[in-house]
């Protein structure tokens, strides 16, 4: 049946073509809030093709699942999408679909589950480090202190985001460096970042020899990052937090020779300190609009035979 196999090879199409079309994008530094929804879609549109090519190749295969997908259907519309004709393969590629599919939501149940432990382990760590006041209830607080020699901040996802910051880092940090600091990582907890990261490391993990999956992965990563710094530099301006950056990293030979412990983080100063221009209301729109319709290209695709057939 060629709308199985046309939804097939549109995935695998999208899988490649996306992420080189993105990487040549010069506006994905500047507009990162853009380039995260716009990979969302891609990726969307690649699962959303198997997804529906799946269907139709077990509707072939099957008259079971033909049944139920198209009860109702008027006769027409069943003979419009031929699915008596089809070879073996149709049932050879559903089944490939649907491992695929079944693999995909086992890794993401994975990945969720370390992630839980890993967030029950560092909030057990929270306790021991600084133990709760009479008085003081677990993830009460939306901002814990800890004594440390190590300059640092970071955000625990949760149903209730908490905020951690070192006794080296409040040492460091002075005035609107350090609120810049909080309003980089409060930016990370009230867009929920750690979905996207745990989504893409799911597909990335479950499919390794996928690329688009471990561009996800890459790109999810630094994305989340300079959408984070944007909120700070919004309310603080980007020296402000460009500065903060380097006072939190400057004895972990991040902007020196040798092995860094944030490859990307020299880019990210020099980003906010070069101030690109970004683009204009209309042209985020328009590329906002365009990347929501990308996952709507396979759903057309699996209707057109419908269409016809009824027009």
């Amino acid at each position: 049946m060629w709308v199985s196999l046309a939804l097939f090879l549109l995935g695998v199409l999208t899988a490649v073509a996306a992420p080189r079309l993105l990487s040549r994008a010069d506006w994905v530094e500047r507009e990162p809030v853009v380039a995260l929804w716009v990979w969302q879609c891609v990726v969307a549109a690649v699962l959303v093709s198997f997804a529906l090519s799946m269907t139709f190749s077990a509707s072939a295969a099957w008259k079971a699942v033909r049944g139920q997908v198209f009860a109702g259907a008027p006769h027409a519309v069943v003979d419009a999408y031929e699915l008596g004709t089809s070879g073996p393969w149709s049932a050879a590629l559903a089944v490939v679909l649907a491992a695929g599919g079944l693999w995909s939501g086992a890794m993401l149940g994975r990945e969720i589950g370390r992630a839980r432990a890993r967030r029950r382990r560092r909030r057990g760590d929270l306790l021991v480090r600084a133990p709760l006041l009479p008085g003081e209830r677990p993830g009460g607080e939306r901002l814990v202190v800890l004594e440390g020699e190590r300059a640092d901040a970071w955000w625990m996802a949760g149903s209730a985001p908490q905020l951690v910051i070192t006794t080296a880092a409040l040492r460091r940090l002075k005035g609107r460096q350090l609120d810049a600091v909080l309003a980089h990582e409060q930016g990370h907890a009230r867009a929920r970042h750690d979905w996207l990261l745990h989504s893409s490391a799911a597909l990335a993990a479950g499919f390794p020899g996928i690329p688009v999956f471990a561009a996800f992965r890459e790109e999810m990563h630094r994305l989340v990052e300079l959408a984070a710094d944007d909120v700070a530099s919004r309310r603080f301006g980007r020296l402000t937090i460009a500065l903060a950056l380097v006072e939190l990293n400057e004895d972990r030979g991040v902007f020196g020779p040798g092995p860094a412990h944030d490859a990307d983080l020299p880019q990210r100063v020099n980003r906010l300190l070069t101030a690109p221009p970004r683009l204009t209301a209309g042209h985020r729109l328009r590329l906002t609009a365009a990347a929501s319709l990308v996952p709507v290209v396979p759903v057309l695709v699996a209707f057109v035979p419908a269409l016809s057939a009824l027009g």
